[in-house]
């Protein structure tokens, strides 16, 4: 048994340039955040995870290294239900911070399964029960925003070039904006490509109900969160307005969250994001109800590789797995700096998990000096 002995949270950020911040359903990118946890054994071994921002990162990092600390420090490192179970009964079922605390234990988990790797010497897909083989893969991210249509046609251009089959759009601008973007990519590039679209809960019912029959006649491949995800009877509605399957998941926490889903019977894509549901022990479980039920799980893609390359391995490991969501976005120092490369994308537009042990990904530790918490407002 190797014991949990120290729990390090590193709220992080960097500024995005004024000219390089991307407009979507949320505001304009003014920086990126993010929550990296360092969880260390008593014999030596360093596991790494990602919680999500939650657009209070300075607040994650602290419930991590205050309350959940202490609950667990001293578990057995390889105890990851034991761990979930813990913090479950004495945080999050009552009076627990709620989305704060499953954002919190997201990373602490992720950090868990990377020991886990390093202790056998396999990498992450292989202790989750899965094979080393090809994942279809998105152009996403924070990228692919409101602009005019000839400009997001030469934004995307250079993706497909690369080997991608499949972009995700964001919407939510106007009804006649979106439509014309949505319009001009699929004029662009034709129908060899699936073209989806994120609103990021920008939409109001009635803007349901005048896109979703253009999204029906250029086949589009999803309806990103139209809605706040609270808002059920939104969506029960407006499943009533054309084919489009609608898709939601990065704003549930935990499998109490995802199960109501299945009585709505409105969502027919899940996405959960291992920095955000419980981590990937609670995603596991995610993509088990959802594989009952014949639901495909396109986990959603968080700040940093290491939330990027778990995420290819927990697809290698589920029989639902749907789209790696590939965070192509401009400049994210998340991806290229922090850590080592966590993916590449092949010319068949796929993407392949990392073979060293645990998640795969080194993190630079001097980057985090570097790289303070920056307080604030992430989209304005």
């Amino acid at each position: 048994m190797s014991k949990i002995v120290s729990i390090k949270a590193y709220p992080t950020s960097f500024p995005v340039p004024k000219d390089g911040g991307v407009s979507l359903g949320v505001g304009r990118a003014v920086k990126r955040d993010a929550v990296v946890v360092k969880v260390t054994t008593e014999d030596g071994l360093v596991g790494w995870g990602e919680s999500h921002h939650g657009r209070a990162h300075t607040a994650v990092a602290t419930l991590l290294e205050t309350t959940l600390s202490r609950l667990v420090t001293g578990m057995d490192a390889t105890d990851v239900v034991g761990v979930w179970n813990k913090i479950y009964r004495n945080q999050l079922a009552s009076h627990g911070m709620g989305a704060g605390c499953a954002l919190a234990m997201s990373g602490l988990d992720m950090a868990l399964w990377d020991i886990r790797g390093k202790a056998t010497g396999w990498p992450l897909y292989k202790l989750l029960g899965g094979a080393a083989r090809p994942v279809p893969a998105y152009a996403g991210g924070v990228a692919l925003g409101y602009q005019p249509p000839e400009e997001l046609v030469e934004e995307a251009r250079p993706h497909l070039e690369a080997g991608y089959r499949a972009l995700k759009l964001r919407i939510g601008d106007t009804v006649r904006n979106d439509i014309s973007r949505m319009e001009a990519i699929r004029g662009a590039f034709g129908e060899e490509i699936d073209i989806l679209a994120d609103a990021n809960t920008a939409y109001r019912l009635e803007d349901a109900r005048r896109v979703l029959p253009a999204m029906d006649r250029l086949g589009m491949g999803w309806l990103e969160e139209p809605f706040p995800p609270h808002d059920r009877r939104a969506y029960a509605q407006a499943r009533s307005y054309g084919r489009t399957p609608l898709a939601v998941g990065e704003n549930h926490f935990t499998r109490f969250e995802f199960t109501p889903l299945l009585d709505d019977g409105a969502i027919s894509i899940w996405q959960p994001d291992l920095s955000k549901c419980g981590g990937i022990t609670e995603a596991l479980r995610i993509a088990a109800i959802a594989s009952a039920h014949k639901i495909p799980v396109h986990p959603h893609s968080s700040m940093t590789g290491l939330n990027q390359a778990a995420s290819i391995h927990f697809l290698c490991a589920i029989d639902n797995a749907g789209y790696f969501e590939a965070d192509v976005s401009r400049g994210n120092l998340f991806r290229d700096a922090l850590v080592s490369e966590p993916w590449s994308i092949g010319g068949d537009g796929c993407v392949r998990p990392l073979e060293r042990p645990g998640i795969g990904v080194e993190v630079d530790e001097d980057f985090l000096k570097a790289h303070p918490a920056i307080e604030g407002p992430g989209y304005v």
